[in-house]
């Protein structure tokens, strides 16, 4: 393992780490939200390396993800982020490192990373991958990007699905704190997936775009909270708010 890497899983960032995410960032989070933490069961056999993917609507959910999974899968857990936004200013890099122990993932083109994902996970780093490739501005679900599934396929290791439940609504996008009053948060964890016999990337990615799906709508409807067609149908009826209505119809030579 080369010393770049040998850092993501190195006895003393890890200390740090956990004097970071359990003294600091926990418990200010766990006092800002109630949060319930279900699935744990379908842990117990988890080994590293693995990878977890999990819907993204808030600046909370890593923190919810990182502080609700049991301390041996958390320990050395790395997180990717987006080089050209938290690895461009060292302070901010420094805390994304501390809290997340987190590495960069390349978007819009660059390359000067490409690779990494998988290198973390042949030297037996877990790795958090958000699949949407960014956070929804609605709570809507995007469909997944390929690369954790393929990750999972190429290098034999696990997917950790994670759906998250009451985020958007704690901690909205552009909010620069969660809302008042400890809002609910359910943080749900799924049955460890790997590719079938004969499945295809694309296929795979859709199966956990879907098991994500059913995780989350299934604890929403539980706990009467939103599911993802209620986003979904919010999304498109503010949509047709917008769209212009009974316009006259444009002259001959009008631009």
């Amino acid at each position: 393992m080369s010393e770049d890497l040998a850092k993501y899983s190195a006895a003393v960032p890890a200390a740090s780490r956990f004097v970071a995410q359990h003294l600091i960032m926990k418990p200010y989070v766990w006092s800002a939200l109630n949060v319930h933490i279900h699935g744990l069961r379908h842990l117990d056999d988890v080994t590293e390396p693995f990878v977890v993917i999990a819907n993204h609507s808030s600046h909370l959910d890593a923190i919810l993800i990182f502080g609700s999974l049991p301390r041996r899968l958390s320990r050395h857990l790395s997180a990717g982020a987006a080089a050209d936004y938290f690895f461009t200013h060292k302070l901010k890099s420094m805390g994304t490192r501390l809290f997340f122990n987190a590495y960069p993932v390349d978007r819009g083109g660059m390359r000067a990373h490409r690779g990494m994902s998988g290198q973390l996970l042949d030297a037996g780093v877990p790795l958090l991958i958000f699949p949407e490739g960014t956070r929804s501005r609605t709570g809507a679900m995007a469909r997944f990007k390929a690369g954790p599934a393929g990750l999972s396929i190429k290098h034999d290791v696990p997917i950790l699905p994670v759906a998250l439940i009451g985020a958007y609504a704690a901690m909205p996008y552009g909010a620069k704190l969660p809302v008042p009053g400890r809002p609910d948060v359910h943080v749900v964890f799924g049955r460890p997936q790997k590719a079938l016999a004969g499945e295809s990337i694309a296929d795979f990615s859709e199966r956990l775009y879907r098991y994500v799906v059913e995780l989350h709508d299934t604890t929403a409807r539980a706990y009467g909270m939103p599911t993802q067609a209620d986003f979904h149908r919010a999304v498109a009826l503010r949509k047709a708010a917008r769209t212009p209505r009974d316009l006259p119809a444009r002259e001959d030579g009008e631009s």
